[in-house]
Order: structure tokens, then C-alpha cells, then sequence
């Protein structure tokens, strides 16, 4: 068999050569890429311009079941920059934290910290409409500070709310979905990885807190504790325990200033949302209960404790009043039970797992000048509000028209201080806005990327579109 023409030159030859050796080595840098644009964890030195946050940390949050990622963070609302603290025990190869629209895998924003097999490398990156992930061109994520321990990883980061790069989330108010990945096997390139054949998991936090520094309580104030009783938590993915507590006897009138969450050490990452209400006035006596929520045995009386005293849900601090009011508990026409709701998330069926978390109300009897009071606005519940089938996007309003405020509020008008949105399993957005003489004035509150998960309220099946507006002077 010939090989080559008997005409061909040996220049020729040696072009050939050099094509395949050219060819070669194409193939090898592919089957390795040299993330150019991603730190190199190991070679990372302190760098004075990349100034760190000048507070603690003061939002913290677990991401995943076992607490094993633990996602801390403070605003920097002068700079439009969040800075981000990551702590991984257990770690392997590596580690994602990103943020999706709705909580999708794909169309992500994301950061990474992986490893080659030799070294560790942290950089922005994201997903396309398949899962793929692939470096950012543009480098949004700062890393700041890490430090390594055998199978743990501290990382210090930030970013600003805003980078103008299309493939980056916008940081705004509302909820955000937290998207998160484990790593098992070293990536020789990032490129190979695809989210939908790793272990993820979400969560949903409200990344963007009010920039206001905490209130100072008087002198004398006091506390009650509405705590779970040593619940052992059931093995199920979600329960909704109730318990029924007592006030204090002879407790008189008191304003409440502020409430804070009580979490049983361990169980951060499966308590979800606290809640504590207020049963009517109207109902003498509740039975003593401590049960599922869901059991068609617990006693009737409990449906007639819906009043809102106060509400928690994972990864909020502490709420306190404004100065000039407080929210009543106590004295003559009010009810002497609370009922704690206490939302457990277990998707990982721990057993044997024992809980006493509640809330911890502080509460003075020195009343402040106003009462403050919860009203929910929103949608009248009727089939005209029903949605029809098939639908993609459907918009529905409700109106307190200027009839229903000039008889239900005082001549003086009321001050909004804090609002909750709500709604159930159809709720994808919500927005309350204020409006005079038919033009509106300003949003009380927005949320387009809102999650029916992240949240307290009634039954989930029954739906709901309502804002629950904390004000003063309450009538």
C-alpha cells in the first residue's frame, strides 16, 4: 500500500507533522481547561483594597437539612454590596450557592468552590436551560478570606446587588431562592459539571434586611416564653404542631415591644416557621393540647385562636415596635390562651429528635402612648376571584376603597411600621400600594419572587392573597 505521492515535498511533510502535533495538543488542553478567570483558593493572599464588612454578620441561616452548609451574610447599602460568609463541614470536592428565579437548577446564578484533584479553585459561574455550568466571563464574586480545615471550609465573599452582567441575578427586596450542591468527585473542568447530576437542595431567604440599628428596651420589661413541650419531632417530611399555653394569672394589660425566635440547639435546620396567636376573648376556656395542628381529634376551641401576636420564619431576627406603640396582651376583654404553631421541615426523617423551640415575647406593663394592631387586607374569597384553568399568568386585585378607610380608620389615618404578604400554593407575586385621589403614592410592599414555602399562615389549601400590615393607632 502507497502511503504518501511520490510527488510530495518533504516541506510538506513536516506541515503535516506540525498540523497533527498542533491537533494533539488541542485535544489535551480541552481535556483540561485552566479556569484563567477563577481564584486559586491556595494561592489567595489578604488584600487591603477588598475591605471587610465593618459589622458581625448578623443574618445567619442553614441550608440544608443537617446543617452542614451555613449561609451567613451582612448589606452594605452605602457600597450596593452584600457580603456573604459560607461555612461547609464535611466538605469533599467542593461546594454551589447560587440563585434561580424560582428556585431552578437552570438559568442560575452561580458561585463555586471546586477542586481539580491538585488544586481548589472559587469563581462565578452559571447554568444554562440544560443544568450546565460554565464559567463567568464577567467575575462578580469577590472572595475575600478563606480559611481550610480537614473537611470544612470557611469563605468570606461579597457582591454587589447590581452588576449588570445578564447572567447575574438581581439582589433586590423580596424573597430569594437559594440554590446549594455538593460536590463528590474533583472536576478536572468545571464544564464537565451538570446540576441535575449532583445533590442539591433550596432554600429561601430575604437576603436585603431594613438598615435600621435595634431599638433600646425600657427598664422594665419582662418576658413569657411560648415554648414547644419537649416535642419529640415526628419522622415525617412536615408537621404543624399546636400547643395550647396559658397567660399568666391576673397578667394586666402590657404592650408587647418586641419577639424573638427560641430555637433547641440541633434544630435549626428543621424548624422552619413559629408562630403565636392570640384565642378569642369570646371562648372562656381552652383545653390543654399539644399535637399535630392536622389531627381531626384535637379539640374544636383551637380554630378560634387565629389572632397573630407573632410570627418567625428561618432566618429572621428578632421584631421589635416602634417607640410610640406596643401590641397588647393582657388585662380585662382579652383572652387568657395563646396557641403555638410550631412548623417542623424533616425531609431527611430524623428520628428521636427532641424540640423545645418557641418564642420569647418581651412585654412591659408601662403602656407606650399607642396600640398597635394587625389588619390583613386583601381579596374577597368568592368564585368571581377563582382563576380559571390552564392559566400561565393570572392577576388579581383587591381594593379598600376610600368608603371602607374613612369608616374603619381614625381621622388621623394609621402609620405602617412592617407588613407580611401571604397567599398559598397559586401565589407567585405580590403587591400592596397605597393610593390617593386615584394615583398611586407609593408600594408598601413587593415581592415578585414570592414563596408559599417561606412564610407562616392558615391552611394550605385554602387559598389566600392577603397582606398582614402592622400599624398604629389600632382602633
Amino acid at each position: 500500500m502507497r502511503i504518501f505521492n511520490k510527488n510530495l515535498r518533504l516541506q510538506d511533510v513536516t506541515i503535516m507533522y506540525f498540523t497533527a502535533l498542533a491537533a494533539v495538543m488541542v485535544i489535551l488542553v480541552a481535556s483540561y481547561q485552566v479556569p484563567s478567570s477563577a481564584v486559586e483558593v491556595s494561592s489567595l493572599k489578604s488584600n487591603p483594597s477588598s475591605s471587610l464588612p465593618p459589622l458581625p454578620m448578623p443574618f445567619r441561616v442553614p441550608l440544608d437539612p443537617r446543617g452542614e452548609l451555613q449561609l451567613a451574610w451582612n448589606i452594605s447599602y452605602a457600597d450596593q454590596k452584600i457580603y456573604m460568609e459560607l461555612r461547609i463541614a464535611n466538605l469533599k470536592h467542593g461546594v454551589i450557592l447560587g440563585m434561580s428565579d424560582r428556585g431552578e437548577l437552570t438559568n442560575a446564578d452561580l458561585v463555586v468552590l471546586w477542586d481539580s484533584g491538585t488544586k481548589s479553585y472559587f469563581g462565578d459561574a452559571w447554568s444554562d436551560s440544560e443544568g450546565h455550568v460554565s464559567l463567568d466571563s464577567q467575575q462578580d464574586y469577590e472572595l475575600i478570606e478563606t480559611k481550610q480545615a480537614p473537611n470544612s471550609c470557611y469563605l468570606l465573599f461579597k457582591r454587589s446587588f447590581s452588576t449588570c452582567d445578564p447572567r447575574d441575578y438581581l439582589i433586590e427586596e423580596g424573597t430569594v431562592h437559594i440554590i446549594y450542591g455538593f460536590l463528590d468527585q474533583p472536576l478536572a473542568s468545571l464544564e464537565q459539571l451538570n446540576l441535575s447530576q449532583i445533590h442539591t437542595g433550596l432554600q429561601r431567604v430575604l437576603l436585603l434586611r431594613p438598615d435600621a440599628p435595634s431599638p433600646t428596651l425600657p427598664p422594665d420589661v419582662q418576658k413569657l416564653e411560648v415554648l414547644a413541650p419537649n416535642v419529640i419531632i415526628p419522622n415525617q417530611e412536615t408537621t404543624y404542631w399546636c400547643f395550647i399555653q396559658k397567660l399568666p394569672e391576673n397578667m394586666p394589660k402590657s404592650h408587647i415591644v418586641m419577639y424573638e425566635s427560641v430555637i433547641t440547639p440541633g434544630n435549626e435546620a428543621i424548624v422552619h416557621h413559629i408562630e403565636v396567636f392570640e384565642c378569642s376573648p369570646d371562648v372562656r376556656d381552652v383545653p390543654e393540647y399539644s399535637g399535630s395542628c392536622d389531627d381531626k381529634m384535637k379539640p374544636s376551641k383551637l380554630n378560634f385562636c387565629r389572632h397573630v401576636l407573632a410570627a418567625w420564619a428561618m432566618g429572621a431576627e428578632a421584631f421589635y415596635y416602634p417607640p410610640d406603640a406596643g401590641l397588647p396582651i393582657g388585662g380585662p376583654g382579652s383572652s387568657r390562651f395563646l396557641r403555638l404553631e410550631v412548623h417542623y421541615h424533616n425531609p431527611l426523617l430524623i428520628s428521636d429528635r427532641h424540640d423545645s423551640s418557641g418564642i420569647r415575647l418581651h412585654f412591659t406593663p408601662s403602656l407606650r402612648r399607642y396600640d398597635a394592631g394587625i389588619m390583613e387586607l386583601g381579596l374577597v374569597y368568592t368564585p368571581v376571584m377563582a382563576i380559571p384553568p390552564k392559566q400561565h399568568t393570572f392577576y388579581l386585585s383587591g381594593y379598600c376603597t376610600s368608603k371602607c378607610t374613612q369608616t374603619a380608620l381614625p381621622p388621623g389615618g394609621i402609620y405602617i411600621f412592617a407588613s407580611q404578604l401571604h397567599t398559598h400554593l397559586a401565589g407567585r407575586g405580590v403587591r400592596t400600594v397605597l393610593v390617593r385621589g386615584g394615583k398611586e403614592l407609593e408600594v408598601v410592599q413587593e415581592d415578585q419572587h414570592f414563596s408559599t414555602h417561606y412564610q407562616g399562615g392558615f391552611g394550605i389549601m385554602e387559598e389566600m392573597c392577603v397582606n398582614y400590615i402592622h400599624y398604629y393607632p389600632s382602633n
